[in-house]
């Protein structure tokens, strides 16, 4: 059964070179976290045509990384320290993929959060990261 954009989600603000080929993505600002979703197709699958755990694990990097700097506001951003997954499920093309972060602490210069990662509301992996508030640049 194909899955459909639940509602409050809008394509997704940020782009980069990595997410291009998964596109679309979606994204929901619930004033507390960024939660990521997309609607799986043969560009997110492995050769078993399952959801690619590489895509879950950067996907969770993205939402937890976006939902950190919305409590700390960095002004250099974050950079990812330490990432973990447990993988419970299998996610099947089809099905709506949605990362649900939550941010545990948001510091002077380090952040941690997780996630739970769900298949048309199944939770299907885990995540745990930690973030270093990045330093700006000088110009």
């Amino acid at each position: 059964m194909e899955s459909s954009t639940p509602e409050g989600f809008q394509p997704h603000f940020r782009k980069s070179g990595l997410t291009d080929p998964w596109e679309p993505l979606y994204s929901r600002n619930t004033g507390e976290a960024i939660y990521l979703g997309l609607i799986a197709t043969p560009a997110h699958a492995n050769s078993r045509g399952l959801v690619h755990g590489a895509l879950m694990t950067a996907l969770a990097d993205n939402a937890m990384g976006l939902s950190c700097a919305l409590k700390a506001n960095p002004a250099g951003g974050l950079v990812t320290v330490n990432l973990a997954m447990d993988f419970l499920a299998s996610a099947r093309m089809g099905q709506w993929l949605e990362i649900r972060p939550i941010v545990l602490k948001a510091g002077s210069s380090m952040a941690f959060a997780s996630a739970t990662i769900h298949a048309d509301d199944q939770l299907c992996a885990r995540a745990n990261a930690t973030f270093r508030l990045a330093s700006p640049r000088a110009a």
